[in-house]
């Protein structure tokens, strides 16, 4: 069983005016075989925390510790986050010219794996991930998310999370600009990732759709940079209906879809 550890973790990004904190004392720990989502009205520090893991040179960390089965991930460069079995989806994924995905796919699965797959064996694999996730098989030579729509993106990014096959992924509003295939399609390839069995899932959003077709083991609160109340998925229900007043003080509307 593998853990991932988020001690009273505190983190800060770096403006034009200096560094302004944003992570408060976040503390999370999930295990192989769970899915955990945060929640949280927008401005709370969600994407800031999934940054920060990543280590973003935007997003400095403060004080606090991230352990990956004992080793403290902060000590360690981005590559080798990724290495360890750390993964990312982004919110907003880049586009990247002039770099078809197929060799963007093999190069990140050669420098997470050690070794570059086999010819055969990856082309194959390739196309049934590929399919699993309702991508034309002509996406393969595209450039990077060059043109892609916003649902194209976050289907290349879940088939990123099923060919690195890392330890734990942090998916970052993966839901955001999906439409009802989409959405459908993306949280397939997210469930299907997770019943692997020793993988573990930190799926951050501000909307409650998407757990319609991913359950979590556990729901966390974020509100002004840390974690404040924490449930089963009964507390996303309680979310839709209510909103997030009763953390912030602010009256918002209720988090739908």
């Amino acid at each position: 069983m593998a853990t991932l550890e988020i001690k009273d973790l505190h983190g800060s990004v770096l403006t034009e005016e200096g560094a302004k904190p944003i992570l408060k004392g976040v503390n999370l720990t999930i295990d192989s075989g769970q899915i955990h989502a945060i929640m949280g009205p927008n401005g709370s520090g969600k994407s800031t925390l999934a940054y920060a893991l990543a280590g973003h040179p935007k997003y400095q960390i403060d004080s606090g510790s991230v352990l990956l089965d004992g080793e403290d991930v902060l000590e360690m460069t981005v590559d080798e986050r990724a290495r360890a079995g750390l993964f990312l989806a982004m919110q907003y994924p880049v586009e990247v010219p002039g770099v078809s995905m197929s060799n963007f796919l093999r190069t990140a699965a050669t420098a997470v794996r050690g070794e570059a797959p086999q010819v055969r064996h990856w082309v194959k694999e390739v196309k049934t991930a590929m399919s699993d996730l309702d991508i034309e098989t002509s996406f393969s030579e595209r450039s990077v998310n060059e043109g892609f729509s916003g649902g194209e993106k976050k289907r290349h990014e879940i088939l990123q999370l099923d060919l690195l096959n890392p330890k734990f992924a942090v998916l970052d509003e993966t839901d955001s600009g999906l439409d009802v295939d989409a959405l459908r399609v993306v949280s397939d390839g997210v469930n299907k990732f997770k019943d692997k069995g020793d993988k573990g899932v930190l799926l951050i959003t501000h909307y409650t759709r998407i757990l319609k077709h991913i359950t979590p083991d556990r729901v966390h609160v974020f509100s002004d940079g840390k974690v404040v109340e924490s449930g089963g998925a009964e507390l996303a229900d309680e979310l839709e209906s209510t909103g997030y007043v009763r953390f912030t003080g602010k009256k918002e509307a209720a988090a739908q879809s």
